[in-house]
């Protein structure tokens, strides 16, 4: 390889290494590229677990003047499987089912109702009288509008159960605590 040749190549490497640390910078939240049009919104708080076949996922998303919106998502972990309705009495009907709820305690004050994005149904369940209302099978998607009540300590409180008709139930979940703190930038859950 002549030096002119290798001299060439050692300035494209080196072109192309000024761009990657660039985009990297950008990406990381070093200076954003001069084309960007604005700047994102910060994601909303978020943390996950999974408890006795079902994966909850809790958010609090437009955070403003010390109020928002906390959203919990309810995904069954195997196909087949439902939840109950927030509607559900809190022991069930005759002994069966358990509510899909949500509820928060401390420096959090539910403003409202909790409220489901799926529509109920009525299912038949052998040795109980009455219908037992549910939701289809797979992720139901619920939300709480809050308020914060100062800055400190605060307890998001979880319930529910899932079931199959095929594969009978899982163990109840109830009163499941997740923590997180709200200050004057809002609320940030605790790390799991």
């Amino acid at each position: 390889m002549t030096i002119s040749l290798y001299v060439r190549h050692a300035r494209k490497a080196r072109v192309a290494a000024a761009l990657l640390c660039l985009a990297a910078l950008s990406a990381c939240g070093g200076q954003p590229a001069a084309d960007t049009a604005g700047s994102a919104p910060s994601p909303a708080p978020t943390t996950r677990f999974s408890e006795n076949g079902v994966t909850v996922t809790l958010s609090v998303s437009d955070w403003k003047a010390s109020e928002g919106t906390l959203t919990a998502v309810f995904t069954p972990e195997a196909k087949g499987f439902h939840l109950y309705s927030t509607d559900l009495p809190a022991t069930g009907i005759e002994g069966v089912g358990r509510p899909t709820a949500v509820g928060v305690t401390g420096a959090l004050k539910a403003e409202g109702r909790l409220k489901a994005a799926a529509e109920v149904r009525s299912i038949s369940v052998p040795g109980v009288d009455a219908p037992v209302p549910v939701y289809p099978d797979g992720p139901v998607t619920t939300t709480l509008p809050v308020r914060a009540d100062g800055n400190g300590d605060a307890t998001v409180l979880v319930g529910y159960a899932s079931c199959s008709t095929r594969d009978g139930c899982t163990i109840p979940v109830s009163d499941r605590a997740v923590r997180l703190r709200v200050t004057g930038d809002g609320p940030a859950f605790e790390a799991p």
